[in-house]
């Protein structure tokens, strides 16, 4: 057999399977691009508006709080959290936290979106894999079976045909996990924060 292959000669030596295993790494990379821009449109840095929200409070601001926040709705993620704790604040302490608690919830859901889709091709493409390495062992044995004249070339070249599905079903296996497990970090950051700030602002707002 001839040593190196493009990406095409080795996409058709892997077999039907590979049709399965493109679809899942065009998956991964969509899901992956629109996390990341979903995350960078919403800012989710929480200090400075925290800060901010918190000097006016000691100022005795309230209402120029909510303008504030207000303003940064469309684009900071923690904003609505906030504004939502400053909004309930008149029904007291117990309501505002809750009702902030519940926003917070709904916004790590909306970044978290999609992240299950990375979990489950992160198990499904490998196993792909190896059911299409599979499926090609079965088909060099059964060509070992049928040839008259067996020798190395033939059971090694069957072989090395059926192990490329694997190889694949890892690749995007391990971009996802990694995209996954750097994603989750940021969100777990930013929950981490906005737990943080609401606690900080509830003693201003009592």
């Amino acid at each position: 057999m001839e040593k190196g292959f493009s990406l095409i000669e080795l996409f058709k030596l892997g077999g039907p399977f590979m049709w399965v295993l493109l679809a899942f790494s065009v998956a991964t990379i969509a899901i992956v691009i629109e996390r990341c821009i979903y995350l960078s449109w919403h800012d989710c840095k929480v200090s400075p508006v925290r800060d901010r929200v918190k000097a006016f409070l000691t100022l005795g601001d309230r209402e120029g709080a909510e303008d504030y926040l207000s303003s940064l709705t469309h684009k900071q993620t923690v904003a609505t959290i906030l504004l939502s704790l400053l909004q309930n604040a008149k029904y007291g302490e117990n309501r505002m936290e809750r009702a902030a608690e519940a926003e917070a919830q709904e916004r790590l859901r909306r970044m978290e979106n999609g992240f299950n889709y990375l979990t489950a091709l992160s198990s499904l493409a490998p196993l792909t894999g190896f059911l299409g390495t599979v499926s090609g062992m079965i088909g060099a044995f059964q060509s070992i079976a049928m040839a008259t004249d067996v020798n190395a070339q033939l059971v090694a070249g069957g072989i090395y045909e059926a192990l490329i599905t694997t190889v694949f079903g890892l690749i995007i296996a391990i971009i996802a996990l990694v995209a996954y497990n750097l994603l989750i970090q940021k969100v777990d950051t930013f929950a981490a924060e906005a737990s943080k700030a609401i606690n900080d602002l509830v003693p201003e707002l009592i």
